[in-house]
């Protein structure tokens, strides 16, 4: 089976000075997701994280956080969010987790995954009020990602779900550079992450021009793996 979740925020490796607890709802959230993870996910299921994975500043502080991921049950993906201050390039991160024995955890960057007749694809986004320069540069940037993602699912031959750390679309604006290539490549279903506190958003769980949109934050699941596909 297929699962997903974003945002979870953990913080092994860099203590209570990081930990989420502080917010409310966050409660024990580490030890929740743990739990909750055992009790959905088996071992020959996928999770994809769709970014803010950790707080880590580098791949070597981030090494608790993987050990921990490492453990629970499954295969994971990970997508990168606008937390995810040790990201690195494909490369040095695969060349990491081998180095340190992980063995359950890829990458989606610039390229897809095949995980039953899915292929997972897509990429961090970008904000809705991207007026600068340096903001207009990033979007396109992270829309020609996002278009070589999903030609590479599709070259895989599985249906494409397209998953996004920042939302493409809320219920007041959108991110037309984004939305207009899910739209375009015929895209059915996206999931995104990075809106914590839905008053302050007006989020999307629901169908816009034939893309069906699905919030996934791990606070917004009571930090439960959503179910994205059920097993074959």
């Amino acid at each position: 089976m297929l699962f997903a979740i974003s945002d979870l925020h953990l913080s092994i490796s860099t203590g209570e000075k990081k930990s989420m607890e502080i917010f409310r709802g966050w409660e024990f959230y580490q030890q929740r997701i743990k739990e909750n993870w055992l009790d959905f996910v088996g071992g020959e299921d996928t999770v994809v994280i769709a970014g803010d994975f950790c707080w880590a500043m580098s791949l070597e502080q981030a090494l608790p956080d993987f050990q921990f991921l490492d453990e629970l049950p499954g295969k994971k993906i990970l997508l990168k969010g606008n937390h995810d201050y040790w990201w690195s390039t494909v490369g040095k991160m695969e060349n990491f987790l081998a180095k340190n024995n992980i063995r359950t955890v890829s990458f989606i960057h610039n390229n897809a995954q095949r995980v039953g007749n899915i292929a997972v694809c897509g990429t961090r986004g970008w904000f809705f009020d991207a007026e600068k320069d340096a903001d207009k540069k990033i979007v396109m940037r992270e829309q020609g990602r996002l278009m070589r993602s999903i030609e590479h699912a599709q070259k895989l031959g599985g249906d494409p779900v397209v998953f996004l750390h920042y939302p493409p679309v809320s219920a007041t604006s959108r991110i037309e550079e984004l939305f207009g290539v899910l739209r375009d490549m015929k895209i059915k279903r996206c999931c995104y992450g990075h809106v914590h506190t839905t008053k302050r958003f007006d989020h999307i769980d629901h169908a816009v021009d034939g893309v069906a949109f699905q919030l996934i934050s791990a606070d917004y699941l009571d930090f439960e793996p959503l179910l994205v596909v059920e097993r074959e």
